[in-house]
């Protein structure tokens, strides 16, 4: 089980593949698993690194305060210790908002970018005060009655109603996360920093991803993100919502092999 470490924190990851590097960069409240349909076909073109995001499944908890330019820092600990210089970062939401910093702060160790389901600006004082006073109920009566409103947050609406056993198992894996960790991570995005203004400087190729249902970063949020990015192609996927990886698995894996091979946009 490979682990590297940053800040004291051990940061677990798998790798499978060969090729180009491919960073797998999960959403919040998820973990590696979440890409688990995308890996096979993608270690047929890359060495795919899928990393268990810090306080996220066989990762040490996020036990302090930190802030998402920490969490580049824990990804490219991960790509020291398996000695890449540089690589294609694909993130979904929060793993999307640690690419897009990567590419801005170390260019030079981000070939491209694949953004799913994300969001360059900061978060809205409504979400803000929405979640943190989520954190706190959590605090009081545990995650399980919030799983219902999470849900909705994480699903469209047709994976909801289409797809029972899916949503409910992860529903069981996000009232597992460690609630200090839902705490610190949560707390990050929230104080999260706008690129907004700095996206034209980012020259690599992006594939920008978003499902059509997702109702926690709308395509609006996606929208805006390609048309500032100098060298983006947006694919908007249906029937899918924030999870868009879970929720139609295979038009997500097929955009990110055109990508990968050259063909986006064709």
């Amino acid at each position: 089980m490979p682990l590297a470490h940053h800040q004291g924190r051990a940061l677990h990851y798998e790798c499978s593949g060969s090729g180009p590097a491919l960073i797998l960069l999960h959403s919040f409240l998820c973990d590696g698993e979440m890409w688990a349909q995308q890996v096979t076909p993608l270690a047929e073109r890359c060495r795919v690194i899928n990393i268990d995001l810090r306080g996220h499944g066989r990762s040490d908890p996020a036990d302090a305060p930190l802030d998402i330019y920490d969490m580049v820092g824990d990804v490219l600990a991960v790509m020291d210790q398996e000695q890449i210089q540089t690589a294609i970062w694909a993130g979904l939401s929060i793993g999307g908002m640690i690419a897009l910093r990567a590419a801005l702060t170390v260019p030079d160790r981000v070939n491209q970018l694949m953004l799913l389901d994300t969001h360059a600006g900061t978060e809205t004082r409504f979400k803000v005060f929405k979640y943190k006073a989520m954190v706190a109920v959590a605090k009081l009566f545990g995650v399980a009655p919030l799983l219902p409103a999470v849900a909705k947050l994480m699903f469209g609406k047709h994976t909801l109603a289409t797809q029972p056993t899916l949503v409910a198992h992860w529903k069981r894996k996000f009232a597992a996360m460690p609630l200090i960790s839902i705490e610190h991570v949560a707390n990050a995005l929230c104080a999260r920093d706008s690129l907004t203004s700095r996206l034209a400087t980012i020259e690599q190729p992006a594939l920008v991803l978003v499902g059509e249902e997702d109702a926690s970063l709308p395509p609006a949020c996606s929208r805006a993100l390609a048309t500032r990015l100098p060298n983006a192609d947006l694919r908007i996927i249906e029937r899918a919502g924030h999870l868009s990886t879970l929720e139609q698995p295979q038009a997500v894996t097929r955009a990110m092999l055109e990508f990968i091979s050259g063909e986006s946009g064709t």
